[in-house]
């Protein structure tokens, strides 16, 4: 017998309530029933950050969070990133220092990094390794993901 609950969450400034399994997993939720597939599936185990996400302000990996664990949350996906259409200066940055190529990473790692540079607005290079050490990039490597996380937390709001 399929057992489902009623979520109403929070995502992207916007109130949404899905039926689904209480352990169905917050990524496919994000994905199957609300349509935003910026948040990618990588390894499927909390490993390498493709699914990160902002929940209540905190960075987490969609892939381990339960549905039923998100009630009432709110939820920050790269989709809710942008500013009235406009890339923010992170996402700026991404593009202008080549911080992306395939991009199956790139939004955990927007979302890492927006989460480091709220805590930490004028975080060193240290910092920013560390902040994005949950996550992982085959393609770019870190060299240009870093220049532009640091160049990021400079430019004016």
């Amino acid at each position: 017998m399929s057992q489902s609950c009623s979520l109403t969450l929070t995502v992207n400034g916007q109130v949404r309530t899905v039926r689904t399994h209480p352990m169905a997993r917050l990524l496919d939720v994000l994905r199957d029933q609300l349509g935003l597939t910026g948040t990618k599936e990588g390894c499927g185990a909390g490993e390498c950050g493709a699914c990160a996400v902002l929940m209540d302000g905190r960075l987490v990996n969609s892939c381990l969070v339960p549905a039923a664990q998100a009630q009432g949350a709110r939820i920050r996906t790269v989709e809710g990133l942008a500013r009235d259409g406009a890339p923010t200066p992170l996402q700026t940055a991404f593009i202008e220092h080549n911080g992306t190529q395939c991009g199956f990473c790139t939004p955990g790692m927007l979302l890492a990094a927006e989460d480091l540079l709220q805590r930490h607005p004028q975080a060193d290079e240290a910092e920013v390794r560390r902040g994005l050490a949950g996550n992982v990039c085959r393609c770019t490597g870190y060299v240009k993901i870093v220049d532009a996380v640091l160049a990021a937390e400079r430019e004016p709001e």
